[in-house]
């Protein structure tokens, strides 16, 4: 089954140019995550004051949301250098110390994926986030020897989406942790209606509210539907989106007034029709629309449970009444009492 989804929240090459361009560079241009902008600033601004580089930072939440955003933020007000690597890439002791030793006094270090470290690479960072050295082992053997390298003090800003697989030795070690919460919807408008100003897109207030509204809470999201329905409006429109030229869009791309697209309709569709709505196992549901427990748990599930339409029981997901009447039917429960004592059991 096809995993690269207009909806997907998760980073996808062909955007890369388009979204960096469409990156605020500074805290005020950042909109939305108004308490983690707040604290932030203060951070900011005391570090600035004393002349230190800032506190080791990690950023967690769903992906989409401005993690890396965030960390480019973080080096351009501290007016200071950014190095970005993502976990999966730091595959040996030695790329790390590669990394850490071509840092300069106060540079930000941006690891993506940070819980996807190696255990041996953390027992490298470990020393040069808290004292800020490096320990190099030379040679094997009798003959190994340890060398300490002094490193420049630096700002590691660890980025993750999954806050609760990232070791507790590694997570004690930051001093600032913020947590990104989903967008609302009116929240969403105005970076639809930022970007648009950025890549020349004439869109009214309208339109704006409808992209942001099947966004998914989440601004990568957004700008990717903003591009879509800027296609659409030009070759069916006069190049400018209107609220019509959206839905035109959207429905074209069969997502829903929620953000659902036709996979996420199809996993409760299948769990309804061959499981009468749950409870089913995650590799149950994964191997009956083709595709992997993690991909499910990782890509579908998530927003799914976050509105309401799935729950999790100990003998496996359901669909609730909300999911139900989302598709148009009624919940079993609803049906008689004898239906209700069977799924209660």
């Amino acid at each position: 089954m096809e995993t690269e989804r207009i909806v997907s929240p998760e980073y996808t090459p062909p955007d890369g140019a388009i979204e960096l361009s469409l990156r605020p560079k500074t805290l005020k241009e950042y909109i939305g995550q108004n308490k983690v902008k707040e604290n932030l600033a203060i951070y900011i601004e005391a570090a600035r004051t004393r002349g230190e580089a800032l506190d080791h930072v990690l950023l967690y939440g769903p992906p989409g949301l401005g993690k890396t955003t965030l960390a480019g933020i973080i080096a351009n007000e501290l007016s200071v250098n950014l190095r970005v690597t993502s976990g999966p890439a730091i595959e040996k002791q030695g790329d790390l110390a590669a990394l850490l030793t071509n840092l300069n006094e106060g540079d930000v270090l941006f690891i993506d994926e940070i819980h996807r470290l190696s255990r041996a690479v953390e027992e490298v960072l470990y020393p040069a986030m808290e004292d800020h050295v490096l320990d190099i082992i030379i040679g094997k053997g009798p003959s190994a020897r340890s060398i300490r390298l002094d490193l420049p003090h630096f700002t590691l800003v660890g980025a993750t989406t999954r806050a609760g697989q990232l070791s507790a030795p590694l997570r004690d070690r930051f001093g600032v942790i913020l947590r990104l919460e989903l967008y609302g919807t009116e929240e969403l408008a105005l970076i639809v209606r930022r970007s648009a100003d950025i890549l020349g897109i004439a869109i009214d207030q309208d339109a704006s509210l409808e992209l942001a509204s099947r966004s998914r809470g989440t601004p990568r999201i957004a700008n990717r539907l903003l591009r879509r329905a800027r296609d659409f409006a030009q070759v069916i429109g006069d190049g400018a989106i209107t609220c019509k030229s959206a839905q035109i869009a959207l429905d074209s791309m069969e997502i829903d007034a929620l953000g659902l697209d036709l996979v996420d309709r199809r996993v409760l569709e299948m769990i309804i029709a061959q499981y009468n709505g749950g409870p089913v196992g995650l590799e149950t549901i994964a191997a009956a629309i083709g595709e992997e427990t993690v991909t499910i748990e990782d890509v579908y599930e998530p927003y799914l449970m976050q509105i309401g339409f799935l729950g999790r029981t100990p003998r496996g997901r359901v669909v609730t009444p909300a999911g139900y009447a989302h598709l148009g039917l009624q919940h079993p429960q609803r049906q008689d009492t004898q239906e209700q004592i069977r799924f209660a059991d």
